[in-house]
């Protein structure tokens, strides 16, 4: 990590022998990483490699069955918690296909999420509109309702606003370059690893391509092989990538299991 960074509070997301079950069929089999303060871990795999289902299974989306392993965010035990607590611990997720909240503002959500957690609810407006010039999301957005006709740019935008204000300890980021044009994924990559330096956050990053890595800089990559991590390397793994393909990881050409995606609001 920069020397630069501030001396904020430290934090450390521990993921151990994880084995997640979705549907009945096993997709998870038995996931080793750690995530502390102040790194930016990508996790990149083919597709049916398990790496959304990580990402919800460490947030807790119902459906996600936890058969082994365990999950712990500076020590507790996040299993034992719903998502909304998990969140509240110190962890926020982006989402590949964000939520549609009719009737509720960006700016008020984030209001009441600072307020849930002892926040100073007066603050947030200034914030809000610092972190949107920060990241070029429209101020006219911020009334509307949540996530309602934004394009894939703008959604993304938004979350990055919400993470600026939240300020979290962990960042799930769930592909993250779906669907954004080269501006808005330097702009929001931008802002989160600038919280890396300044909020000591740190950042858990699902991808297929190394595409975003040349804009958000990873401390260590992952490869996720048939729901576990085949290997764990620097950055030249995401550049040995480029070249190779996943083949040096795959024992066999055999399909890799399908990836089980749930319907319906995730959170409900």
């Amino acid at each position: 990590m920069s020397e630069s960074k501030k001396e904020t509070a430290k934090s450390e997301l521990v993921v151990e022998g994880l084995h997640v079950r979705v549907g009945g069929q096993m997709v998870l089999n038995g996931v080793d990483l750690r995530v502390a303060s102040g790194e930016v871990h990508a996790v990149m795999g083919p597709n049916g490699s398990g790496k959304s289902t990580l990402a919800y299974a460490i947030m807790g989306r119902p459906g996600y069955e936890v058969t082994a392993g365990s999950i712990t965010l500076n020590g507790v035990n996040l299993l034992d918690l719903s998502p909304w607590e998990r969140a509240h611990a110190g962890l926020f997720s982006t989402q590949q296909y964000p939520t549609e909240v009719p009737g509720v503002g960006l700016e008020i959500m984030l209001e009441e999420a600072v307020a849930a957690t002892g926040g100073d609810r007066s603050a947030v407006e200034s914030q809000v509109v610092a972190e949107a010039d920060l990241v070029g999301f429209d101020l006219d957005l911020l009334y509307r309702s949540l996530n309602v006709d934004l394009s894939g740019g703008e959604m993304k935008r938004s979350e990055a606003v919400q993470l600026g204000v939240l300020r979290p300890r962990i960042a799930i980021l769930d592909e993250l370059d779906s669907g954004l044009d080269v501006d808005a994924l330097a702009a929001v990559s931008h802002r989160i690893e600038q919280a890396t330096h300044e909020d000591n956050l740190g950042v858990l990053a699902i991808t297929h391509f190394s595409r975003l890595l040349t804009v958000l800089h990873a401390d260590v990559v992952h490869i996720l092989i048939e729901g576990a991590i085949a290997e764990t390397g620097g950055p030249e793994l995401a550049a040995q990538l480029e070249e190779t393909g996943y083949d040096p990881w795959i024992d066999t050409r055999a399909e890799s299991p399908v990836e089980i995606h749930l319907g319906g609001d995730p959170w409900a």
